[in-house]
């Protein structure tokens, strides 16, 4: 069992973070995972050598040094094609994605979900705002043509519940965020700011043309204070928790290789996940056990229900921010 300390809890709720020290198994818990990602590497590469995008498909070359290879070489990066969630725009019937059984047994692992049921009790939902970050070197990363960025770069500082939909706003939302591969400064680690979820929801900014003041959904530093940031360098194995209104940001991966991470939401069941469109699951229930998804399958299932849904359809909003708001000038 890894249900967590009366301490970790209030640790958690007073600095709006933990970490949890060999929470996972690295052989048992994490290399099945890193094999199912070899896998999907392999199937990128064949498909983009097919295609003529790359003169190999690299398979002599470690798994960081072949990602690194091919997304040089074909002058993409090609995040989606192993997440496990869908974009927030663009999306097609042929919208690549990954819900291979590795993931869907660490989405369900024992372990994380023992201590999520620590924090908000144990009816719990697999929230559907999850991935997986393969962040390459940013000096060996491919740049935008158009804005002159790499493609994949650090995280900009935001909360949580900044990237959601209003509905999520009372909803318990707890983030696990945990490295495949030892996450370092010099790799690009989750940096956070203690006791900034007191503060509330922060206005967040989306970038475009007008306003290029950082990319994707961001906070602008004069609304928290960034000085009060720490660095989490995190061995494999162990786990972050986050409120969904803890300030973070990731460094740049300064290094020679990819970080390799996952993370994960999860919220009690009944309450809104803040993307009504994607596709939870209940990961347990104490009271109803037989509720619980088990199949990796019925969840791909689910994810491609969705996506024929969304492509059918009008657009959905996944941003509540306006970048010409005075908060962003």
């Amino acid at each position: 069992m890894a249900h967590l300390t009366q301490e970790q809890v209030e640790q958690f709720h007073r600095t709006g973070y933990l970490v949890v020290e060999n929470l996972l198994d690295p052989v048992r818990d994490l290399d099945p995972v890193i094999a199912e990602y070899e896998s999907v590497l392999d199937r990128l590469a064949s498909d983009l050598f097919a295609a003529g995008e790359i003169t190999s498909i690299y398979r002599e070359l470690p798994f960081s040094d072949r990602l690194v290879k091919i997304y040089a070489e074909s002058g993409m990066v090609f995040a989606q094609y192993f997440d496990f969630s869908l974009p927030q725009s663009g999306i097609t019937e042929q919208t690549p994605f990954w819900t291979g059984p590795a993931v869907f047994n660490t989405i369900r692992s024992e372990a994380i979900l023992d201590a999520i049921e620590s924090l908000i009790g144990p009816e719990i939902l697999s929230n559907p705002v999850q991935h997986v970050r393969l962040k390459p070197p940013e000096h060996l990363t491919p740049v935008d043509q158009k804005t002159g960025v790499v493609q994949l770069g650090a995280t900009p500082w935001h909360q949580d519940l900044g990237v959601l939909n209003e509905d999520a706003d009372e909803s318990e939302i707890i983030t696990v965020w945990f490295p495949l591969t030892d996450a370092t400064i010099e790799n690009g680690c989750l940096t956070v700011v203690p006791f900034s979820q007191h503060d509330g929801l922060l206005p967040h900014c989306p970038a475009n043309a007008q306003n290029r003041t950082g990319f994707g959904v961001h906070i602008k530093e004069q609304h928290f204070d960034s000085q009060a940031a720490i660095p989490l360098p995190m061995k494999r194995g162990s786990a972050l928790f986050m409120t969904k209104q803890t300030v973070h940001a990731s460094l740049s991966n300064i290094s020679e290789h990819v970080r390799f991470s996952f993370d994960l939401r999860y919220n009690p069941i009944g309450q809104p996940t803040g993307r009504g469109v994607f596709p939870p699951f209940i990961a347990r229930s104490r009271s109803n056990p037989e509720s619980e998804l088990r199949d990796p399958d019925a969840w791909t299932n689910l994810w491609l229900e969705a996506r024929r849904a969304i492509a059918a359809g009008e657009p959905p909003q996944f941003n509540r921010w306006d970048p010409f708001s005075p908060a962003c000038a």
